[in-house]
């Protein structure tokens, strides 16, 4: 398999890379605009030179992009190039709409150009992936998301996301190209850039900083180990029928203060360096505006229809979590000087 994956040397999308090329021997050109949350030392070790090709590139231009399908050829495209910190699109939605909105719109174009010039098994083959999230259906008191929740999105990140879900739906019922839709749940795991809530955790507790915790911190979400998010979207880009949509979740709805303090705990254990417990740093501070409070996806279809679970419970995914981030220091530490991670966002334009 040839594969193309906008957004690579993101979080999600260095994990998918990964374990494409070493998990599945594929071929596959990393197509990146190299943002602050992206960083090629996620894909070090692999074959650049060979089964791996990095291209920089912004997926709103779209000719290049263009030029990119037509030298690479592949048989699946899987859109993960997106903004995603919820905070970040709060203090400004410029970005969010330009990559999330404009640039599905082009890649969506490109890629049917592409796909009508291939013909035979290449033709029939030929997929585009896009990433969604959980959040463009809005809250769910009880239960779970399924595949057809009415779109209820609460913030400007989750609206960009839901118009670019729009546009991928209606480039396949209008124009047939055989697209894809996945919804995951929260993802965490190694290199994810540290302005979302685990890593952040991991690295203020380890720095005995304050902990923030937003409102009373009862706000659900189910955790998803990114390795485990990868495999579904392998089994996806191999499987998938064109029109499907999938849900993939861990079933692990848990509230954002039961994570921090699991945090805690296993950074007490892992680092212990005689203080008291890391719990006495949380701090309770302003909610994020228009905060949702409960996320679930019920992964039943995907679940059956590519005969998938998650490889690790969420116990042993947060442990593994904090044992990499405490190994890869190197990694993390530059990123909270040089590019913001661990500052506050959100609340610029809050009233």
């Amino acid at each position: 398999m040839r594969v193309l994956i906008t957004g690579g040397a993101g979080f999600i999308g260095s994990t998918l890379t990964r374990r494409f090329h070493r998990a599945h021997g594929a071929d596959v050109a990393v197509y990146d605009k190299l943002t602050y949350a992206a960083d090629l030392r996620a894909l070090e070790g692999l074959d650049t030179s060979g089964a791996i090709t990095f291209v920089r590139g912004d997926i709103c231009d779209q000719a290049h992009f263009a030029n990119t399908l037509e030298s690479f050829v592949p048989d699946v495209v899987m859109n993960l190039a997106a903004e995603s910190h919820v905070d970040r699109s709060i203090d400004s939605a410029d970005d969010f709409i330009a990559t999330n909105v404009t640039g599905v719109h082009r890649v969506l174009d490109a890629c049917l150009a592409y796909w009508r010039g291939l013909s035979g098994a290449a033709r029939d083959r030929f997929r585009l992936v896009h990433m969604s999230t959980d959040e463009v259906f809005g809250v769910v008191d009880e239960g779970a998301f399924a595949p057809d929740t009415p779109y209820d999105p609460r913030s400007p990140y989750s609206a960009s996301k839901a118009a670019g879900d729009h546009l991928v739906s209606a480039w396949r019922h209008t124009f047939g190209l055989p697209a894809v839709i996945v919804h995951a749940s929260n993802n965490y795991g190694p290199y994810q850039f540290p302005e979302k809530l685990i890593p952040l955790m991991i690295v203020r507790a380890l720095a005995r900083e304050p902990l923030p915790v937003y409102g009373d911190g009862m706000q659900v979400r189910d955790w998803l180990h990114v390795e485990d998010h990868a495999e579904a979207l392998i089994r996806i880009a191999s499987d998938a029928a064109p029109g499907e949509r999938y849900l993939v979740g861990a079933r692990s709805d848990r509230a954002n203060i039961e994570i921090v303090r699991d945090i805690c705990d296993l950074v007490d254990e892992m680092a212990p360096d005689n203080g008291p417990s890391r719990r006495a740093l949380i701090t309770h501070v302003a909610d994020r505006p228009g905060h949702d409070r409960r996320y679930a996806v019920d992964p039943g279809f995907a679940e059956q229809r590519l005969a998938w679970a998650p490889a690790r419970t969420p116990q042993e995914g947060l442990r593994q979590t904090v044992e990499w981030y405490l190994a890869n220091r190197a990694w993390w530490e530059p990123l909270r000087g040089d590019r913001g991670g661990g500052v506050r966002l959100g609340l610029a334009r809050a009233t």
